[in-house]
């Protein structure tokens, strides 16, 4: 756990400054992949501010809990926590995509603090993860490791061959969380690769399942608290949530993806998110004066 406990109040807020500033950093950038990090806040919430081992003050402690975000386009969510944690100074968020800028459209491993695998291409970060957790065994350490999957990406051979391997070696230090937006980039996952009944798949291949409402803070807590008791498999969360969740105009679409915001959308966003009005200001006047932006 991680040392600093906190309510499901206190969660939920920290959640919600998280996609106030995943909406800034794209609007910043004049585009990014809003969808798949607005679908994923309270996932990243509960993983970096209660449920997994970490230190603050240094990244890279040898025996923290480790997250493998395989979707690798959602990252602006872990950008937003990383500068909620310290690991990164608010200004960066300023410089999303800039060319000289640690924080890429994609995760780059050893460029930003925090980042424990480059990933981008689907369906590579769970074959990454299991041979993690089956580091960690061989040298008896104490860390879990924790790979967020996009459903769409279930698509690709490799995450059920990386799923075969986990329940081989009995990988119970193993925790794959699958997003289950039911979008993939241009349509519905049931019209593009249907998944269904993944439940049964992931139950079939030997892994312990649970399925929540992921945008649930309740929820995710008492998962991961079961999931901390499950010994000789690996487990499964499928997710459930909505891809550009609280986002008024792009919420539940396949639009969502990737987006770019108009001013009245970035408004309307801010302020469905209780963002200050003065801060909505500030966002406008930085959107419209990029050059002006770094504080």
């Amino acid at each position: 756990m991680n040392q600093e406990v906190k309510t499901v109040e206190e969660l939920e807020a920290i959640a919600n400054r998280l996609r106030i500033k995943i909406v800034q950093m794209i609007a910043y950038s004049g585009v990014g992949h809003a969808g798949g990090a607005m679908s994923i806040t309270e996932m990243v919430t509960v993983l970096y501010f209660r449920e997994m081992l970490i230190d603050k003050n240094d990244p890279d402690f040898p025996n923290r809990d480790r997250l493998i975000l395989s979707k690798g386009h959602a990252v602006p969510a872990l950008y937003a926590v990383f500068s909620e944690l310290g690991y990164i100074s608010e200004d960066l968020l300023y410089t999303l995509h800039k060319i000289d800028s640690p924080l890429q459209m994609h995760p780059e491993y050893g460029v930003c603090p925090g980042i424990e695998m480059s990933t981008g291409a689907l369906g590579q970060g769970l074959s990454a993860s299991v041979g993690m957790a089956i580091g960690a065994k061989i040298r008896k350490k104490p860390f879990r490791i924790y790979a967020i999957l996009g459903d769409g990406e279930l698509a690709e051979g490799q995450v059920w061959e990386a799923a075969m391997a986990a329940s081989k070696y009995n990988l119970d230090n193993l925790v794959a969380l699958i997003d289950y937006n039911k979008l993939a980039l241009t349509d519905k996952t049931d019209v593009v690769m249907p998944l269904e009944p993944l439940v049964a798949k992931w139950r079939s291949f030997g892994w312990e399942v649970f399925e929540i409402n992921g945008h649930s803070i309740k929820e995710l807590i008492d998962v991961f608290d079961k999931a901390g008791s499950v010994k000789g498999k690996p487990v499964a969360i499928i997710c459930h949530t909505e891809k550009g969740h609280k986002i008024p105009y792009y919420a539940g679409k396949p639009s969502c993806h990737s987006v770019s915001f108009t001013e009245d959308q970035l408004i309307e966003t801010l302020e469905s998110l209780n963002c200050e009005k003065d801060e909505i200001e500030k966002t406008l006047m930085c959107v419209r004066e990029k050059n002006k932006c770094r504080k």
